[in-house]
């Protein structure tokens, strides 16, 4: 089998000549391990039988002009500080208290995207692997990034309105990018890949009521447009969130991802059972205690006991719980994993 053919077995829930393996790693990881291997970036890919490509559209907007110890800045206007993506420097619509507040917001330009060379990164890998596309659309974080996180619970609550609109518009923006890369490349993508990090250690972060009345009706619509152009649908939800996966699989989604097994109520044994003829599963192999932590031995026999679980019946990818290796994870556990994938065959 191809790489992608043996991804598609996965979502049709049939078991492929081998477990699809999935490989998300930070830059400084990335960068340590072409180091190590001496290899390009595809090189590496190869070398760990990552089963997947994906394809990015570009940012052309206006100049982001960030101000001073400032290192990101979101679509939306929310500069942020710190390590990696660091942590927002104010929250533009706290005081949000009416719809007009709202639509008055300067909200971006989907054309700021530019997605004219997607289809040409595509049809590099098309035949052969997997495509993942679209935007990744964290509209969850963003209302967080815009709001505040506490003042955002309080909002859904005693203004309604004003935070479905909130959730509305930032959704707008991010279903039309991923409609413009999908009328310029749909037939060459296979994976509509978005991320929305719903759950903490011990459960999720809000409540079945409020995530079907603000949270679902934004997914579904995403979901939707992927499936409106044929594609698969997988969700990026890190920590726990079980309760609700039910209502996940209600509004169509196909895949989740990265499954961290030692957050409340993400077992993977119970996830398999409960979910598995469902839903894709992907990840689950522990990215701390047993890649971080780990050594190699320890390693491939968690990995063959994750495997021995979720493989059954098809409907699994191998990957670590957390799709962004950090750079302290060593590689050679990080080999030790994906050469497990490779080898491993079910009796």
């Amino acid at each position: 089998m191809t790489s992608r053919e043996r991804v598609l077995a996965a979502f049709a829930h049939r078991e492929p000549d081998r477990v699809p393996a999935w490989c998300g790693a930070s830059p400084e990881f990335w960068e340590k391990a072409k180091k190590s291997l001496r290899l390009d970036d595809e090189g590496v890919r190869n070398r760990l039988g990552d089963d997947f490509r994906r394809v990015y559209a570009e940012y052309r907007g206006p100049d982001l002009n960030l101000s001073n110890e400032c290192t990101w800045k979101s679509p939306f206007g929310v500069e942020r500080t710190g390590i990696g993506y660091g942590q927002p420097t104010s929250h533009p619509l706290k005081n949000a208290k009416t719809i007009d507040q709202v639509l008055d917001y300067p909200w971006p330009d989907p054309s700021w995207m530019d997605v004219s060379n997607i289809r040409i990164e595509a049809a590099k890998h098309h035949d052969s692997y997997a495509i993942l596309g679209g935007d990744w659309s964290p509209f969850w974080h963003d209302a967080i990034d815009l709001v505040g996180h506490e003042a955002l619970y309080y909002l859904m609550y005693d203004t309604s309105d004003v935070a479905r609109a909130i959730f509305e518009k930032i959704t707008d923006y991010y279903f039309q990018v991923s409609s413009n890369i999908f009328e310029a490349a749909g037939d060459m993508i296979d994976i509509f890949f978005i991320g929305n990090d719903l759950g903490g250690q011990t459960g999720p972060l809000l409540g079945i009521d409020l995530f079907e009345k603000f949270i679902l009706p934004s997914l579904k619509r995403l979901i939707d447009l992927g499936h409106r152009y044929g594609l698969k649908v997988m969700l990026h939800c890190c920590g726990g969130f079980r309760p609700l996966i039910p209502s996940m699989i209600q509004a169509g989604l196909d895949a989740l991802h990265a499954l961290q097994p030692y957050c409340g109520g993400m077992e993977p044994a119970g996830l398999k059972r409960d979910f598995g003829e469902r839903i894709v599963l992907n990840g689950a192999i522990d990215s701390q205690s047993v890649l971080i932590e780990g050594n190699p031995d320890y390693v491939r026999q968690e990995t063959m006991r994750t495997l021995n679980i979720l493989s059954p019946g098809g409907g699994y990818i191998a990957g670590a719980s957390h799709d962004y290796i950090l750079e302290e994870t060593p590689l050679e556990n990080v080999l030790a994993m994906f050469d497990t994938i490779q080898e491993y065959r079910r009796n």
